[in-house]
C-alpha cells in the first residue's frame, strides 16, 4: 500500500510513550493522523508532533465518533496504568469502559479497523512458563492493573464483531527506549546513577519502543482480525539486564539481589505505614507480586504473520543511555559505539 492510498487514522493516547511512538511511526510513512487530546497542552504537544488534535476523552463516544469522521482506522493506544492505588475504579473505567466506548464510536464513524494496544500481561502465563497467544489464564490477576486490562482485551475483542469492526490486539511487552523516564524506567535511570541498591531476582521481558510502534504499523496491514500478537524482543534475567546496561554504560555499581519473597515483604511494609500516613505508597504488594512472577513472553508469531524485527537489546540499552545523558538524567559519559 503506497503512503498515496494509505487510509487517513485516528489516535487515542498520542501524549503517552507508546502513543507518541506509534504517531512518529504513522507520521513517518507520510500519514494523515487525528489524535484525540485530553487538554490544550496535549493539543499542543500532538500538532508539534504532526498530528491534527481534537478535543475529547475516551469516555466521551460522541467526541469520539466526530473526531473519527472519514477515518478508516483507529489506533487505541490510550489507557491508564497505575500501581498501588486506594480506589482502582479509574482503572477499570479507563480501559475496560474506554475501550468499549472507542469501538462504538469507530462503529458509528464507519471505521474499517481498531489497532488495540493491550498488553502482554493478558495472556496470565503461570509461573514459569513462556508466555504466548494461546496461553491458558493462571485464573488469578497480579494487580488491579493487570485485570483491567484482561477485562478490556476480552471487551474489545468480543465488541469488535458485535458492532461491525475489525479489531487486532497488539500485547506489548515491557516497553522500552529513548523517551521513557517512569515506571520500569525508573530502575534503569537509578541503577545507570549508582542509586539502586537492591533488585529482585526475576525474569523480565522488553521490547524497544521502535519495534513496538512498527508491530502497530504492521497489524493494521497484515493482522488477523479478532487474534492478538504478543510483542516481545528480549526474555532476561534482572541480572542479565544489569550486566548488558554496566557493559553499555562503562559503569558498574555493586546491587544486592533480593529473593521475592523479601521484597513482598518488604512491600507489605511499604504499604501499610502509607496508608495509616494516607500517602500513596510508593511501593505496594501487587508491584511486588507482580516483579516476583516474573515474565518471559515469546514474541515470534509476530515476526513470523507480521514480518517484525526485532532490536538487539543491547542496541536498545544503547540508545536509551544515550537519550538519558543528552537529556540530563544519567550523569554518566555517552556510550561509544
Amino acid at each position: 500500500m503506497s503512503d498515496a492510498a494509505a487510509p487517513k487514522v485516528f489516535l487515542t493516547g498520542g501524549s503517552g510513550f507508546v502513543g507518541r511512538g506509534v504517531l512518529g511511526a504513522l507520521v513517518g510513512q507520510g500519514r494523515e493522523v487525528v489524535a484525540l487530546a485530553r487538554s490544550p497542552a496535549a493539543a499542543a504537544a500532538l500538532e508539534g508532533l504532526g498530528a491534527t488534535p481534537v478535543p475529547g476523552d475516551v469516555l466521551d463516544e460522541d467526541a469520539l465518533a466526530s473526531g473519527m469522521a472519514g477515518c478508516e482506522v483507529v489506533y487505541h493506544a490510550a489507557g491508564m496504568n497505575a500501581f498501588c492505588l486506594a480506589d482502582p475504579s479509574p482503572l477499570f473505567r479507563v480501559n475496560v469502559q474506554g475501550s468499549l466506548t472507542v469501538v462504538r464510536a469507530a462503529a458509528r464513524a464507519g471505521v474499517r479497523r481498531i489497532v488495540y494496544t493491550s498488553s502482554a500481561s493478558t495472556l496470565g502465563e503461570a509461573p514459569g512458563t513462556v508466555g504466548r497467544e494461546d496461553a491458558v489464564h493462571r485464573g488469578e490477576f497480579l494487580s488491579a492493573y493487570e485485570r483491567s486490562k484482561y477485562q478490556a482485551e476480552l471487551a474489545v475483542l468480543g465488541a469488535g464483531p458485535a458492532y461491525g469492526v475489525e479489531v487486532v490486539s497488539v500485547n506489548p511487552s515491557s516497553v522500552q527506549g529513548p523517551g521513557r523516564t517512569g515506571g520500569t524506567a525508573r530502575l534503569l535511570i537509578d541503577y545507570l546513577n549508582g542509586r539502586l541498591r537492591f533488585f529482585v531476582d526475576t525474569r523480565l521481558s522488553l521490547v524497544d519502543i521502535a519495534d513496538c510502534s512498527a508491530g502497530h504499523l504492521l497489524a493494521e496491514t497484515r493482522g488477523l482480525a479478532g487474534e492478538r500478537y504478543v510483542l516481545n524482543g528480549a526474555a532476561l534475567t534482572s541480572a542479565e539486564a544489569l550486566r548488558i546496561l554496566s557493559e553499555v554504560g562503562g559503569i558498574t555499581h555493586r546491587v544486592r539481589t533480593l529473593p521475592p519473597g523479601v521484597a513482598w515483604a518488604a512491600a507489605a511494609g511499604v504499604e501499610m505505614v502509607s496508608r495509616l500516613l494516607h500517602k500513596h505508597p510508593p511501593f505496594c504488594r501487587e508491584q511486588a507480586r507482580t516483579i516476583a512472577h516474573g515474565h518471559e513472553y515469546d514474541g515470534s508469531r509476530a515476526t513470523r504473520e507480521l514480518g517484525l524485527t526485532y532490536t538487539p537489546i543491547e542496541e536498545t540499552f544503547r540508545r536509551t543511555l544515550a537519550w538519558y545523558v543528552e537529556h540530563g538524567y544519567v550523569q554518566v559519559p555517552r556510550p561509544r559505539g
